[in-house]
């Protein structure tokens, strides 16, 4: 159980790179929430955030995703995670990636600096007070700009289920080529009422927290927002659901079905 919340929080935040019409999805002023259950307890809220600031002259979004326990979970395991993102506003590649969790006195201060023209990542470690450069891949991002790029990029007309799309990550100081395989489409349940879905399954490393390969399964909305709406995972030990629990400052309308 010890890290279910960021599974969860990585799972809502990490997609693969289809090539769809471009058209943006988001805007400054956007805020998600999401209530995250551990069986039946809820275990954490997360939240996503979009602002824009400029980084060493360019305009970006600025994306700060948190995520922090309650109670009961509290009292035993303490998560208080935060990460932030500065992404391009033309082609969405990260340009620094902040990091910095404490799960159940488990830490780390990371800050990463992407430089896209020579394929590197420099990773600064506060705790550890180290520098280290890293070779990356060619489109590479991280946590948080994965999400924000797919958005942008995804076209649901285009997708057929069965399709298996990769996209190369570095999350601190390792790249991971991440596969997603789409589903289908399906109308889910919501708190706000019934969302049409595009429904997706990334393939995992089984054994120490899932229990098998493809033991997660999540849903984005079927809309121009692409916005993440329910996540289910069996873990080695239990069962995580998580929700869309609240929402603001979407760029284009939520769509939800009427009955």
């Amino acid at each position: 159980m010890k890290r279910f919340i960021a599974i969860a929080f990585l799972f809502f935040i990490s997609f693969s790179p289809f090539q769809g019409n471009s058209q943006e999805a988001f805007q400054k002023g956007e805020w998600l929430k999401f209530r995250i259950h551990y069986g039946m307890f809820t275990a954490s809220f997360a939240t996503l955030e979009v602002d824009e600031t400029v980084l060493n002259g360019k305009p970006v979004y600025h994306v700060e995703g948190i995520g922090k326990s309650t109670a009961p979970l509290s009292w035993f395991f303490k998560v208080d995670d935060n990460y932030q993102t500065f992404i391009d506003k033309k082609d969405g590649k990260p340009y620094r990636f902040i990091r910095k969790i404490d799960e159940g006195g488990h830490t780390k201060d990371l800050e990463v600096y992407f430089d896209h023209k020579e394929n590197k990542a420099l990773v600064y470690d506060k705790k550890h007070n180290r520098n280290d450069t890293y070779t990356t891949k060619e489109n590479v991002h991280d946590m948080l700009s994965a999400f924000y790029y797919i958005r942008n990029e995804i076209s649901s007309d285009d997708l057929i289920p069965g399709e298996e799309m990769n996209l190369n990550l570095f999350i601190d100081d390792e790249n991971m080529d991440f596969k997603l395989r789409f589903l289908g489409r399906e109308v889910i349940k919501t708190k706000f009422g019934k969302v049409a879905t595009l429904k997706f399954r990334p393939f995992v490393m089984a054994g120490r927290v899932f229990k098998e390969k493809e033991s997660l399964t999540f849903w984005v909305s079927d809309d121009k927002n692409k916005i993440p709406v329910k996540i289910e995972a069996d873990l080695a030990v239990g069962s995580l659901d998580a929700d869309l629990d609240a929402y603001k400052g979407l760029r284009n309308p939520f769509n939800i079905i009427m009955d």
